[in-house]
């Protein structure tokens, strides 16, 4: 088989080089940008270009996603970092290596994902000290704070966790609040490896908190140009790009994008040049797409979607108490993630069905349900949770059905503080995104009751 792409327009033959390789190197041509304006093999990049080995033989088995390229794009993007390609890989060392050799090839900045835990499968660590020469040495400060955290001396700390206090002997080390494996900086004269953990709630806070300084002062990193992020809910990508097209009229030089998450839809446009004159003409620019589009736009920074359901309750001065069966306690999850959350959720009932759910709210069991719809029936679950917790809001979700047609759904009841209920129907997907996306549903129409 001959294979061609960006940098070997002549094709390769993939019978000449060994199964293992292949493997990765197959990997990689597929997912590195057609059209990249990477350096060519054996060349550097003038610009600060990085590259991404994402490990762990889940993501090749289709366990679970990659969601620390899109993080890290996002991210590092509005400091003039620029990604010129991702890979996801064995977390075997051979596989990782050939993984490495194809980055550092053609950017001086790598970033490693995942295997710096505790256990034996967690080779990332030793794999990138034998890559780039570079000794691993305990360091004193993190060995404290692992005697910290555990309450426990460094000499009965476990063999594992005292494998997590190896740093490297040249670089760096990024502290984690959230987690014991602490960020790896090895530093070579000829490029910078960055080995980040795995797990989203120990990488993401690492990146924003230690990383990105440590970025500015090792690269003097400078903003690249401005943008402009709108993030809508409601409404598809295909009817904003037409109501763009026909509506908007975008500056010359103006790079739009868009990410599509969960039933969220987030817009960004870009300038090359960050001048008093550019953003001008993106606050033009937000102007006119508000006046078409502004019922479906919920934020006009990072803001999500539950930090700005938090917020407006926030600025209420009022609560929430959430009560749910179809959702299965996602809303409540969801919510709790927020920024803020702790002041204004105020409680929540969560069951299996409605039955039960009536029970934790203390509903009479001679209350007629007999001939009541699945609307009146969440519009009772309300009033029930009313009843517990005062005048504040309350969003009561029903019990997940199905209708003539086959089309699964909930009704949703959400009631003020002044007791003024709306009840709607939402559609249920069947797919692996259906709680997610019931989410999205629900919130967007919490939203609309809060404005």
């Amino acid at each position: 088989m001959r294979l061609t792409c960006p940098h070997f327009p002549d094709g390769f033959n993939v019978r000449q080089i060994p199964s293992r390789e292949c493997c990765v190197l197959m990997m990689i041509v597929l997912l590195w940008p057609a059209g990249s304006n990477a350096a060519p093999p054996g060349t550097k990049s003038p610009t600060t270009d990085y590259t991404i080995v994402v490990t762990g033989g889940e993501l090749l088995k289709g366990v679970y996603a990659d969601g620390h390229t899109h993080f890290l794009t996002r991210t590092l993007a509005p400091l003039g970092l620029r990604c010129i390609g991702s890979m996801s890989v064995d977390d075997q060392p051979n596989d990782i290596k050939e993984a490495l050799r194809f980055a550092t090839d053609r950017t001086d900045l790598v970033f490693v994902t995942g295997g710096l835990g505790p256990t034996d499968s967690d080779r990332t660590r030793q794999t990138l000290a034998s890559f780039t020469g570079i000794t691993l040495r305990e360091h004193p400060d993190v060995v404290g704070e692992l005697e910290r955290r555990y309450k426990t001396p460094r000499e009965k700390l476990s063999s594992g966790l005292r494998r997590q206090t190896l740093v490297p002997s040249e670089g760096t080390y990024l502290s984690n609040p959230h987690g014991t494996a602490v960020g790896l900086v090895f530093e070579t004269a000829d490029s910078v490896i960055v080995a980040l953990p795995g797990p989203p709630r120990e990488l993401q806070p690492m990146v924003r908190d230690a990383l990105v300084k440590y970025l500015d002062q090792r690269f003097e990193l400078r903003p690249a140009g401005c943008s402009l992020t709108l993030r809508f809910v409601g409404i598809g990508q295909s009817r904003i790009q037409q109501t763009l097209k026909a509506q908007v009229l975008l500056p010359p030089a103006t790079v739009p994008s868009s990410q599509f998450n969960r039933g969220r839809v987030d817009f960004t446009f870009s300038l090359p040049d960050d001048t008093p004159g550019n953003r001008e003409k993106l606050q033009k620019l937000k102007r006119q797409i508000l006046h078409h589009l502004s019922d479906y736009v919920y934020a006009t920074d990072k803001s999500s979607l539950e930090d700005h359901i938090v917020r407006l309750l926030e600025s209420r001065g009022q609560t929430l108490t959430i009560a749910e069966v179809g959702s299965g306690g996602s809303l409540t999850s969801g919510l709790s993630s927020a920024i803020g959350a702790e002041d204004v959720l105020s409680g929540a009932f969560v069951a299996p069905t409605e039955e039960k759910l009536r029970t934790l709210l203390g509903v009479p069991d001679d209350e007629p349900t007999a001939n009541t719809s699945s609307a009146q029936a969440a519009e009772q679950l309300a009033a029930a949770a009313a009843s517990l917790a005062g005048r504040q809001w309350i969003c009561a979700i029903g019990k997940a059905q199905q209708d003539e047609s086959g089309s699964h759904f909930v009704h949703v009841a959400v009631r003020s503080p002044n007791a003024r209920t709306e009840t709607a129907r939402i559609r249920l997907r069947t797919d692996d995104t259906r709680h997610a996306r019931l989410v999205t549903q629900l919130l967007d129409h919490l939203r609309r009751q809060l404005n």
